[in-house]
């Protein structure tokens, strides 16, 4: 903290606003950031393979996404990786198109192993 001020004094290589000077953004209202493009983030956690969606922000590019991403999303330092995709170039399958996606696996009976006889020494299976 300042004695001057009673501010907390900014981290080494910060300007006076927390912000490092040469990646300062320009600041904007709460219904501006409303405007800006929304990205979906994904972050693999240390015990995991995978990533997993865990929410969705608002930011101007995809650097200041991953940054907000990662101040959001592992505050807690349990992350590993983070990816950060914008929301208008996800596709998606609709509810209403459920049966032609996932059924017509039910047709194809040979994928499953229902015919395979399973050894009396496999009994837990």
């Amino acid at each position: 903290m300042s004695a001057e001020t009673g501010k907390p004094l900014p981290s080494p290589g910060q300007g006076t606003d927390g912000v490092e000077s040469s990646q300062k953004v320009p600041t904007a209202s709460a219904s501006a950031g409303r405007d800006w493009p929304l990205w979906e983030v994904f972050v693999r956690s240390k015990q995991g393979l995978e990533h997993k969606h865990c929410g969705s922000l608002h930011a101007t590019d995809a650097q200041q996404a991953l940054q907000m991403a990662r101040d959001v999303y592992t505050r807690r330092q349990e992350g590993v990786s983070i990816w950060v995709v914008p929301s208008h170039t996800i596709t998606a399958s609709e509810p209403d198109d459920k049966a032609e996606f996932f059924e017509p696996m039910a047709d194809k009976i040979y994928r499953h192993p229902t015919f395979y006889e399973i050894p009396d020494e496999v009994g837990h299976m």
